[in-house]
């Protein structure tokens, strides 16, 4: 019989780290002596080499490790070749994990070096007990090259990292080993000055970042400040010459060492602002936010839509914060975009919305939705549904849908969907309740059978047990059925609480859905008052996905299925005049223009004193004098003004 030889293919990893002084092996080199034993020593001609430079072998997370791997699970090697071991990973964990592989694809291990054979349990033994030391040699490695640090740092030397604003690395002469220490640059040390100078004036790092992004002034990496880039600059003791170092868990984090790990070397470099001035300043920062340094506040507030909004202009999200108090001590939400905050009026997005405005045009919008969908049919056609659900007074300014969104909406509500727009899934707290409840019992009727079985043997076995061991274990068994009791009465009582809740919570869902399907005018401060706003921004984030928001109003609604609304809306000066009111305000043209021309411009509100009109009217005047090139609009928000346009 004829044996077929399964073809041999081996994979040649080699490696060397960033630490050439340690590292002696050099490429070319594991390479050579890979290739010949192959060869010579194993009979196999077909070879690959992949090989990592520069990389450790503290993890596996290497490019030309992972793409071996993946083709040694694809059956593509039969062998996998290394120098040493500690070329594949010094990490006990990540070698048994490759290994486990390499059995599973019957891809055999060679390492030169160690010459084990791991097909025999001894072998594989010691190749685990030679990773562990392995693993033992990096650790004292990464030791030694700490402490060496941390002395460098004692004596001032620079062991790298980023360089704060306001100073550089100086060019190094070729030869010198040294890491050289920053020095002042004097351009960036400018802004430094600048930011101390200014908070002292201001008392507020959003203020501060808001004039240097107005400025034009950036960060060293180019891109706008924002309040904790400032902060970090202000609190950065570097500027006075203090050089920290080993004073976080690992780079970026925000948790600190202990103090006396910290290795602080005071007036080691040139400082850029004054001790005293930075003393006042770090003063005012503690001040300013109570004593606490690196804690967040709390977000203490519900927004119905929060995170939910983006900006049409920009695509930023819109931060939520509360809005003024309105008579009644009702405070909505306010949703605003983030270039609001960063730079100066003209050149921001200038987009928000409030609660007042978007709360009633979603939970309408989702009203109609239900309401259509309970009795839509294959004879309603994309103008009814649209017609469907722009019905109700907030849509007045809505000039129409997406059509292929609608399309799309109807053919689902046609083709049968789920009309549920709310669910809760608590099916499998349900069973995993249960579960645990019935596992308990069976605990319990265990113990209660071993301590019917103890009394009969102690009471009428010939053999029987002692009356002191009796005691000792009937007491032990007594103490377990308790204990279980205990636990069972534990869950029981979670449960009835849990289904009160739940209760509560599902009436609420209820009464949201009953008045969104039964109310052509839902009142959403009505609905706040009965259900919550934690339960209601629930149930609307539930069924919308992300919301678009332009020029203060609705452009797009993306909900959970995926499907994006979007509006059209009427022309500003079709929104804006009203019957008879727009003869009355086209006989204040002429006085407009004329203040216009004496005060150089006004704002809305000092054009409403002027004519005594509505703002509604005031708005309609502006836009038709817009129209007719009369006059321009420059700034943003409660910074807008009008000016007159002086035709040469």
């Amino acid at each position: 019989m004829k044996v077929v030889e399964t073809m041999k293919k081996a994979a040649l990893y080699v490696r060397v780290s960033t630490m050439h002084q340690i590292d002696k092996d050099s490429l070319p080199f594991q390479r050579q002596e890979l290739q010949n034993y192959a060869k010579y020593a194993l009979g196999i001609d077909q070879c690959e080499i992949f090989e990592d430079a520069g990389y450790s072998a503290k993890n596996t997370d290497r490019p030309k490790y992972q793409q071996m791997m993946n083709r040694i699970r694809q059956g593509e090697f039969s062998h996998l070749l290394v120098w040493k071991i500690d070329r594949i990973s010094r990490n006990l964990k990540d070698f048994s994990e490759m290994y486990d592989e390499l059995k599973k694809y019957k891809v055999t291990f060679v390492s030169k070096n160690e010459q084990f054979d791991t097909s025999t349990a001894m072998g594989e033994a010691m190749l685990k007990i030679i990773l562990v030391f392995a693993e033992l040699e990096r650790k004292i490695t990464a030791e030694r090259v700490f402490s060496i640090m941390l002395s460098r740092a004692e004596q001032g030397l620079w062991n790298g990292g980023s360089v704060p604003i306001g100073y550089e690395l100086p060019s190094v002469s070729e030869g010198d080993n040294e890491k050289p220490f920053p020095v002042v640059c004097e351009k960036e040390a400018s802004v430094v000055r600048y930011i101390f100078n200014l908070y002292e004036k201001l008392a507020s790092t959003s203020k501060v970042a808001f004039v240097l992004n107005n400025k034009q002034i950036t960060t060293k990496q180019g891109s706008n400040w924002t309040a904790k880039a400032v902060r970090d600059v202000l609190r950065n003791s570097f500027y006075i010459g203090t050089y920290e170092y080993n004073k976080r868990e690992s780079e970026g984090s925000r948790r600190l060492k202990d103090k006396e790990e910290w290795v602080v070397k005071k007036d080691n470099h040139t400082p850029i602002v004054s001790k005293e001035q930075y003393y006042r300043v770090n003063k005012m920062l503690d001040d300013n936010y109570k004593g606490i340094g690196d804690a967040q506040r709390a977000n203490i507030h519900t927004h119905i839509f929060s995170k939910m909004l983006y900006c049409g202009k920009c695509g930023m999200l819109l931060t939520s914060g509360l809005d003024v108090a309105r008579k009644d001590g009702y405070r909505p939400s306010r949703y605003t975009c983030s270039t609001n905050k960063q730079v100066e009026n003209i050149h921001n997005c200038n987009n928000f919305v409030s609660d007042i405005t978007i709360t009633p045009f979603i939970l309408n919008y989702i009203s109609n939705l239900i309401r259509f969908q309970d009795k839509a049919t294959p004879k309603h056609t994309v103008k009814d549904m649209e017609r469907a659900l722009l019905r109700g007074r907030v849509f007045v300014d809505v000039l129409g849908i997406d059509k292929a969104a609608l399309k799309e909406t109807l053919t689902i509500l046609i083709n049968g969907s789920s009309k549920q727009v709310y669910s809760q899934n608590s099916t499998s707290e349900s069973i995993n309740i249960n579960f645990e409840l019935e596992e308990l019992k069976k605990e319990k009727t265990k113990f209660e059978k071993a301590l019917s079985r103890l009394e009969d043997l102690y009471l009428f076995s010939d053999e029987g047990i002692s009356q002191k061991d009796y005691i000792f274990k009937k007491r032990e068994l007594i103490d377990r059925v308790e204990k279980l009791d205990a636990e069972i009465n534990v869950i029981y009582q979670n449960s009835v609480n849990e289904t009160h809740n739940k209760f509560v919570d599902n009436a609420k869902y209820f009464l949201i859905t009953q008045e969104l399907q039964q109310s052509r005018d839902v009142d959403y401060r009505e609905m706040l008052d009965v259900v919550g706003i934690e339960v209601l921004a629930d149930f609307v984030q539930s069924v919308i996905d992300r919301i678009i928001i332009k020029d203060k109003k609705v452009a797009a609604i993306t909900f959970k299925n995926g499907i994006t609304h979007k509006f059209a809306y009427k022309p500003l000066q079709e929104r804006k005049a009203h019957g008879r009111e727009k003869f009355l305000y086209q006989s204040y043209e002429e006085v407009v223009l004329n203040y216009l021309r004496e005060h150089g411009s006004a704002s809305r509100t000092e054009i409403e004193n002027l004519t005594n009109m509505k703002r509604s009217s005031t708005l309609a005047l502006l836009n038709e004098l817009m129209e007719k090139n009369l006059i321009e609009k420059r700034g943003n928000s409660v910074a807008i003004r009008y000016f007159i346009i002086n035709k040469k």
